[in-house]
């Protein structure tokens, strides 16, 4: 094997799509942006297969093999092997490495080719062996990737049992009640004490949360450890007690969340915390409930902003259905249990993840180091 640097074996492309462009186009030709699709356009800029990069933002550095008659836009940068090496075989070394030690800025992140082309890699130039080799790792990342995608298809089947037991279980039947959200239990708005006042953030007193904290696990729950208030912190902001339900009604509209404990808020969020004579769980459901969040979705679109909003007096005079107080234990204990099955599923899979992941940088690193 021969060490060279990583430009003295790809050119750089650049391309001059931006988001913009993708929606104001038309067509059958993908365009690929850092997670994938982004949209189709009517012509295209790579005829032939090609190597794509994150260059900034989410995923900085994540190096992918794309296909043919696609494009990228601006988030992605693309590079091409130079004559003599196969393009699958240069994808599989650039994966190896960690080009993400490259970025620069701290907004945006940003890597560029002409530092991370400095980086030098030990590449194998006879031809015949890069073949031998991507057949290799294909045949090796394809039963890896076989063990992750049978870990999605049963988590995708437990996502699919919960929402069709929360369909059936929540459709309103005889004895049930048409109950505003304001009628359930006390409602409110959360608020951002000062960010001027140190005094007020840091200390392990409650837990401030954002939207980025709620159902951050995809099942309703809160992250509690992103960022603290001191008890002073929370006299000058809003605090709300456990067993409340959370939902973002600025931005992410209709992402919800149920507290274990007790913790404060900003105010893109809204709150409701029910009286006794409700089963809290009940009332997180019935929120999650298809129903519920469509008519969240209709107030917040015509609410004419270029922000998606539902305000607090829209929102808490919205209606779910309501079974006796024993009806709504059971019916709750029942959407516990699948979400539980839902939870450890996805334990499973984000462990089964990283084993695939840390699987295929040690094959590709036994081979490029």
């Amino acid at each position: 094997m021969r060490e060279l640097r990583i430009k003295d074996i790809c050119d750089k492309g650049s391309s001059n799509l931006k988001q913009k462009d993708v929606e104001n186009g038309k067509g059958k030709y993908p365009v690929y942006g850092a997670s994938g699709i982004s949209g189709y356009i009517d012509t295209y800029h790579q005829e032939k297969e090609y190597i794509s990069i994150v260059k900034d933002g989410s995923g900085i550095g994540r190096v992918s093999f794309m296909p043919a008659r696609t494009s990228v836009i601006g988030t992605l940068q693309y590079i091409l092997p130079k004559e003599g090496y196969n393009i699958k075989y240069i994808s599989y070394c650039l994966q190896s490495l960690n080009l993400s030690e490259y970025k620069q800025g701290a907004a945006i992140p940003h890597i560029y080719f002409r530092d991370y082309g400095e980086f030098v890699v030990k590449v194998e130039e006879n031809i015949a062996e890069q073949e031998r080799i991507v057949a290799l790792l294909d045949d090796q990342f394809a039963k890896i990737d076989a063990l992750k995608a049978n870990a999605e298809q049963q988590l995708q089947a437990a996502k699919d049992l919960f929402q069709s037991a929360l369909k059936e279980m929540l459709t309103p039947k005889e004895g049930w009640d048409e109950k505003e959200l304001k009628s359930i239990g006390k409602t409110q708005t959360g608020c951002t004490p000062s960010m001027s006042h140190k005094e007020y953030y840091n200390e392990d007193y409650i837990p401030f949360i954002k939207p980025s904290e709620i159902n951050y696990d995809g099942i309703g729950g809160i992250n509690y450890d992103t960022q603290k208030l001191s008890k002073l912190g929370a006299e000058n902001g809003r605090v709300f007690e456990a067993d409340s339900i959370f939902m973002v009604c600025i931005g992410t509209i209709g992402k919800l969340g149920y507290s274990k404990k007790i913790v404060s808020c900003n105010q893109q969020i809204n709150v409701v915390t029910p009286h006794d004579e409700y089963y809290s769980k009940f009332v997180y459901y019935a929120l999650l409930n298809p129903t519920f969040q469509k008519k969240v979705e209709i107030i917040a679109r015509s609410a004419q902003a270029t922000l998606p909003i539902i305000s607090k007096g829209k929102w808490e005079k919205l209606t779910v259905q309501i079974p006796s107080l024993p009806e709504q234990e059971r019916i709750a204990a029942r959407l516990d249990a699948i979400s539980e099955k839902v939870k450890a599923l996805q334990e499973n899979y984000d462990k089964t993840l990283t084993l695939c992941n840390d699987l295929k940088q040690a094959l590709l690193k036994s081979i490029f180091e």
